[in-house]
């Protein structure tokens, strides 16, 4: 037997309980109580520690390029950020050019991952409807990717107009896929930021205010209405907004299948972080924008109560001196911030240890609803005999401040730069090997691979 981990509290999807949990290739073996361990390479002693399933973060984005140059993690540096926070699982994206083929585009970008620390998969993004497009869908369904990603803004670039649009939904319907949106009306962002530069209103405040509430509702009535008509099944990211949270609402009682995400910036941080200097807000602007606490609260009930079933974090980290490229025209600030390695740390201790959520509720959207809407469960995101034995052994004693000074994400901004986190991982699990334990990374045991996954 490979590993014996003894004596934690095992916090599942639905249960808390102690016991030992045996790992043998990489595999849940067993989980039973008082094992001898006399038989096992390796034992760790959780003794009063939660175990929980290694996080899954459905909504990265790792060496994105943009006309600020590439975000500035990599795969590499991106995930091993992610390890340090208890993320062992990213989905990120695949963007094609138009008219290129997606399977193609896919395997460049499946190249560019391998040197990823995490397990990792793709949403696929149609950028056009060019002939064939279908096929390669099907394709990529068949090589184990089932989900694709569109964008309803970026009309100048990637967005797709309404009729390609349903275009796509229907195929991804007729193929019992998933399709992931980004759901801002477009049109009405760009007539707004040109109306403020026109106005000489070009500091990073009138990033939100050029994407207003409606901006963001109106595309998810919209979205709702065409999944409504193609039977599509739609998982809406970073949702940021109280009436969305009661669009998205009102579609799941129908009985439609609309699953959705928001972030942690949406849930903790409110819009008064983009007014003032440039160099205190610059690192604030990213797509959606941050809105009001009304809109922080709906969210978290939304989480508490099932609308929202995941968090992700939209993980796409800039320099400050990429987005000092936007200083006199917020139009042109690089879209993004970094938050993978804080995302867990940040639910718990904003979310589990206030008792605004509880332990199986935080499994829940920071793991196992993703592995189960994106077809990876229960291989990930649940602790049980024959799962992937990724696991964090999570201390509850620690008290720190997130620093730009100490983060692992290869950036010199935080967004929660001074923020006190209390819990975070003291052992992370991946496939079976210890990769971090106590602050140390193991390069050594780490070996990640591409995630086939399911209808």
């Amino acid at each position: 037997m490979d590993l014996l981990i003894k004596n934690g509290i095992i916090v599942s999807s639905e249960k808390i309980y102690k016991s030992d949990i045996i790992i043998n290739k990489g595999i849940i073996s067993e989980i039973s109580k008082n094992k001898n361990g006399s038989s096992f390479s390796e034992i760790i002693d959780a003794k009063g520690k939660y175990i929980f399933p290694g996080g899954i973060d459905p909504h990265v984005h790792m060496n994105l390029p943009t006309p600020a140059g590439l975000s500035s993690d990599n795969f590499f540096t991106g995930t091993k950020a992610a390890i340090y926070g208890g993320t062992t699982t990213i989905i990120d994206f695949v963007t094609p050019e138009k008219g290129q083929n997606l399977i193609d585009a896919f395997q460049q970008r499946k190249k560019e991952a391998e040197n990823s620390l995490a397990d990792y998969s793709f949403h696929v993004s149609p950028v056009d409807f060019h002939k064939g497009i279908e096929n390669e869908i099907e394709e990529l369904i068949r090589i184990g990717i089932t989900s694709f990603k569109v964008y309803m803004a970026y009309k100048d670039s990637i967005g797709l107009d309404d009729d390609v649009l349903i275009k796509i939904m229907k195929v991804i319907a007729s193929n019992n896929a998933l399709l992931t949106v980004h759901a801002e009306i477009g049109d009405d962002i760009d007539s707004l930021k040109n109306q403020f530069a026109e106005e000489g209103k070009l500091s990073p405040e009138y990033h939100a205010l050029s994407r207003p509430n409606f901006t963001e509702a109106e595309a998810v009535k919209k979205l709702i209405n065409f999944s409504q008509q193609t039977g599509c099944k739609v998982y809406i990211v970073h949702v940021s907004t109280k009436e969305s949270v009661a669009l998205i609402k009102e579609a799941q009682k129908k009985g439609l299948n609309i699953f959705a995400e928001t972030c942690p910036q949406y849930l903790l941080l409110n819009d008064s972080k983009l007014k003032g200097a440039f160099v205190n807000s610059a690192a604030y602007v990213f797509s959606p924008p941050l809105r009001k606490n009304e809109d922080r609260s709906a969210l978290i009930q939304g989480l508490r109560n099932g609308i929202l079933q995941t968090t992700g974090t939209d993980h796409c980290p800039f320099s400050f001196e990429q987005k000092k490229i936007g200083e006199i025209d917020f139009r042109k600030i690089p879209n993004g911030a970094g938050g993978v390695e804080h995302r867990m740390t940040l639910l718990y201790t904003y979310g589990v240890v206030p008792e605004i959520i509880d332990l199986n509720l935080f499994v829940k959207i920071t793991s196992s609803n993703a592995a189960k809407i994106f077809g990876i469960y229960p291989q990930k995101g649940e602790i049980e005999v024959g799962s992937d034995a990724d696991l964090i052994i999570w201390n509850t004693e620690v008290n720190e401040d997130i620093s730009a000074v100490n983060h692992h994400q290869n950036c010199d901004l935080n967004i929660y730069e001074g923020m006190t986190i209390k819990g975070k991982p003291e052992s992370v699990i991946k496939n079976g090997k210890i990769i971090l334990h106590k602050n140390v990374l193991y390069l050594e045991n780490i070996k990640s691979y591409f995630l086939k996954r399911t209808l």
